[in-house]
């Protein structure tokens, strides 16, 4: 199959110079008009021109930043129908600007991904240095592979660049990023200070607990992102206990528990009469926390008018970054604190300041230093250390409210059960898993049936993942099959509000009384959705 050429290029002021020289005198001036230097280029054929009549292109596009009747005069001499691309250029040497125009020109001459016998080629000589290296930098990267062409003295060739950013740099950089990473990941949550409580070794849990422990040293906000149940709180704990203010109190806060109008009074407190039930002065969290952390949970669910207060209290003035200035409801005379903010939320905050919902200079005033922490999925090996943590902790609690309790294990059977469940509600449905488990089994161990019940049990939570259930014990193919049909029958009911034609369709069968049959069979009632 031929290789189908695409030329693209800047036209330069060489380039209009040569085609001036070939002008009658009152078009010539048209052309020179603001060039440097406005002189024709007598004898020469200009980079672009010069080119093209040593190379043939399937297509030509030429960007260029001059006025209309200059353009439409030089590509009628020079021949090859091209297409031109006007562009605004406010600065030819500003490579910001200069990068965004020609890539976003680019993109739509050089669709990504490329057919495989499509050839861009690149002309490096028209334009300013600036745009020179621009060409270089994309075709050496997101437009690769890219033919580069050079003109000089009536000449032109295809200039080879010694370096491909891809191959030669990108992998040094990953590497330098991964060493970093690694650095991070050196010690085991058990090992660092202030974050014993952790469980689990896994990279991911490492990786999140050098973040947190390097943040703690510092005054800086910190902002705690995952998944409901993955342990926000415990890590917001720890980044206190680990920072030079663990002497200090933790205070936390609920941000979706509470109304705007409580939250408020929560936060910074309210004088005396401030609201109907203010019978007295009361101090708030800003208050309770001055000299420790402020643990603001679910920050995610505060109201635009709840977020425009605390962005205020959070802009510190001249002095520490944790120097907080804020007025209690119903008082007009200011109070500080040396408060350290920790937040967190399992929503995706970004998301929020893209659609408007939350205030992007607050993001960035609580997302100084970000923690990302890893659902219990991505932690397989971690999950058997967390439920033998968490089981203990049950048995203690259980043995101070009742004298005589012999404490639980989990058996073999059930400990596999634990590490191959998806726990879709994380470290929290875990924790209410095994304290089930540990009221409703008769003896001292924990079966892997005990679990099964109480995850069927637990409610709120999503399905596991069906491809993950453990084998072996009582596992049954037949079983979990049917499991499977009996999930996606009565999901389809639900959706076709118990219309089963509808339902059928759903599911894919071909008529309804395939449906009804296969409810029949597996014990589902027409309105079991």
């Amino acid at each position: 199959m031929a290789t189908r050429r695409v030329l693209v290029s800047w036209i330069g002021y060489a380039d209009f110079r040569a085609l001036a020289a070939t002008l009658p005198p009152d078009q010539q001036a048209e052309v020179l008009r603001g060039l440097n230097p406005p002189t024709p280029l007598i004898g020469q054929a200009g980079p672009l021109k010069t080119l093209l009549d040593h190379e043939s292109f399937a297509e030509v596009h030429l960007l260029t930043s001059h006025p209309g009747p200059r353009n439409r005069l030089y590509t009628r001499w020079v021949g090859g129908s091209p297409v031109l691309h006007p562009i605004k250029v406010n600065n030819p040497t500003d490579y910001v600007e200069i990068f965004q125009l020609v890539d976003t020109e680019l993109a739509s001459i050089a669709r990504l991904p490329r057919d495989a016998d499509e050839e861009l080629c690149i002309h490096l000589s028209p334009g300013t240095p600036t745009m020179t290296a621009i060409w270089v930098l994309l075709g050496k990267s997101k437009y690769q592979p890219a033919t580069f062409y050079q003109t000089h003295d009536g000449r032109a060739w295809v200039t080879t660049i010694p370096f491909d950013l891809v191959v030669d740099y990108v992998p040094q950089v990953l590497r330098d990023a991964d060493a970093r990473l690694q650095l991070l990941a050196a010690q085991s949550p058990r090992d660092v200070q202030g974050f014993q409580d952790v469980a689990g070794d896994s990279h991911g849990i490492r990786v999140a607990v050098g973040r947190a422990r390097r943040a703690a040293r510092r005054g800086v906000s910190v902002l705690i992102l995952g998944e409901s149940g993955t342990g926000k709180e415990l890590f917001a704990r720890a980044v206190h206990d680990a920072s030079p203010r663990r002497e200090g109190p933790f205070v936390a806060i609920n941000c979706a528990a509470l109304s705007r109008e409580l939250l408020e009074s929560e936060l910074f407190g309210h004088k005396k009469g401030a609201f109907t039930g203010a019978d007295r002065d009361r101090e708030g969290a800003f208050a309770e926390a001055d000299g420790g952390t402020l643990f603001l949970d679910e920050i995610g669910e505060c109201d635009p008018a709840m977020q425009a207060k605390l962005l205020r209290v959070l802009q510190p003035p001249d002095g520490s970054p944790c120097q907080r200035v804020f007025c209690r409801v119903g008082d007009s005379r200011p109070r500080t604190s040396d408060v350290r903010i920790v937040a967190a939320t399992n929503r995706d905050l970004l998301g929020c300041v893209a659609q408007n919902q939350f205030r992007e200079d607050l993001y960035y005033r609580l997302a100084t230093i970000t923690i990302k922490l890893p659902p219990l999925r991505e932690r397989r090996g971690d999950v058997g250390a967390i439920a033998e943590r968490l089981l203990g902790r049950i048995n203690r609690d259980f043995a101070q409210q009742e004298p005589g309790f012999r404490p639980k294990r989990l058996s073999p059977s059930a400990l596999g059960y634990v590490k191959g469940h998806s726990w879709p509600g994380n470290v929290r449905q875990l924790y209410n898993t095994l304290v089930q488990a540990a009221v409703m089994s008769d003896g001292d161990v924990i079966d892997r049936r005990d679990l099964d019940d109480a995850v069927a049990e637990v409610p709120g939570q999503a399905p596991a993942d069906l491809l993950e259930v453990p084998l072996g014990g009582r596992f049954s193919l037949e079983r979990h099959l049917e499991e499977i049909q009996r999930h996606y029958l009565r999901r389809a009911l639900a959706e076709a509000d118990g219309v089963q034609r509808r339902a059928a369709e759903l599911l894919g069968y071909r008529n309804y009384q395939t449906l009804a049959a296969q409810l029949e069979r597996l014990g589902i009632k027409k309105d079991d959705h």
